[in-house]
């Protein structure tokens, strides 16, 4: 038996009131009309619409979600790419509707039992709460389920001092990790960027690095044009004589996709824990702030799309971090505490 249709008026507006089959939920859809007999003649449209409604599932959306992402040139198309490989087998083939809370606590608790980091299973939950948002945005849905996402979890501090970066640099054996290490320092950038530049994106005579590549997709993130500092300049100097293609990071005539294994060695030469090639990235970010360079000078160094991003992660490592609040709380010097009695 086909639903049952009828005009109700909500909010000043007529609206067609059905029971969903497939749910069997109640839906409203609006006409936009304040007349009834306007309502009446929009009526046949609105019920020819929802009898064609069928249930997408949660795989269906998240695709389209990606691909509406990849068209617009954002980043997050790959990410979702990424993500989608463990939401999947969870999430797949269920309607959104079927979502409940211990679903996605289910979800957190497996993913932390296979030895992932809580950064990794809060960001696929929040992209899976991206997908079914967007797909009420572009009624694909009507309303999207609650996916309870845990909190973030705290920011990491490992940054290296300047004796342990030292270290680090003295224990890369290959010239190219060595030029890696020193890259993803002075230059701050992504692993990803360093391996991608190419030696006409470096420019000696204005001593400055352009990141981002111009001829690749739009979806790089937070690629920033920076200049090159004498300990990075001398270095270029030094590769470029000796260079055997067109990308900067070479080994024996060839670009590279990875160096995992020459900076996982290099680290453990220089007997650190805790350092991936990130972690250097995190360390300029650190020593800009801690050497008083203005936040919004950091943010553009780092490709951060606001400077709200950069003074969330990285003000509590500037030296007058909330200083002048704690001076408002300074009352002076206090009459001595008695003596108390034993």
């Amino acid at each position: 038996m086909g639903a049952e249709y009828k005009l109700t008026s909500h909010r000043g507006k007529w609206v067609v009131e059905f029971k969903d089959p497939n749910t069997g939920k109640r839906r409203r859809i609006s006409t936009g009309a304040t007349e009834y007999h306007l309502a009446e003649r929009i009526l046949p449209n609105i019920i020819k619409a929802a009898e064609g409604y069928t249930k997408h599932s949660v795989a269906d959306l998240y695709k389209l979600c990606q691909q509406d992402k990849k068209a617009q040139g954002k980043r997050a198309h790959e990410t979702m790419g990424h993500y989608w490989k463990a939401l999947a087998p969870h999430f797949g083939n269920k309607v959104p509707e079927d979502i409940t809370v211990q679903h996605c606590r289910d979800y957190a608790v497996f993913r932390a039992k296979q030895g992932r980091k809580q950064s990794t299973f809060v960001s696929e939950l929040k992209y899976l709460r991206l997908a079914l948002r967007w797909a009420v945005k572009h009624k694909y849905l009507d309303e999207a389920p609650f996916i309870e996402v845990p909190s973030d979890p705290p920011p990491r501090d490992r940054h290296l001092t300047k004796a342990e970066f030292s270290k680090l640099v003295a224990a890369a054996n290959s010239p190219h990790i060595r030029l890696a290490i020193i890259l993803l320092l002075t230059t701050a950038a992504r692993v990803e960027a360093i391996l991608q530049l190419t030696w006409d994106r470096v420019d000696f005579d204005r001593r400055k690095i352009i990141l981002k590549d111009p001829l690749a997709s739009m979806m790089q993130k937070g690629r920033a044009v920076v200049p090159i500092n004498d300990l990075l300049y001398a270095e270029l100097k030094s590769a470029q004589i000796n260079r055997s293609c067109d990308h900067v990071i070479e080994w024996r005539g060839e670009s590279l996709t990875s160096i995992k294994r020459g900076f996982k060695r290099a680290v453990e030469r220089a007997n650190l824990n805790d350092v991936s090639p990130h972690v250097l990235r995190h360390t300029a970010a650190v020593w800009m702030i801690e050497a008083g360079v203005p936040m919004d000078e950091v943010s553009q160094f780092l490709g951060h799309e606001s400077i709200n991003i950069t003074r969330k992660v990285y003000a509590r490592f500037s030296p007058e971090y909330l200083a002048s609040a704690a001076a408002a709380l300074d009352v002076g010097t206090l009459v001595p505490s008695p003596d108390w009695p034993c």
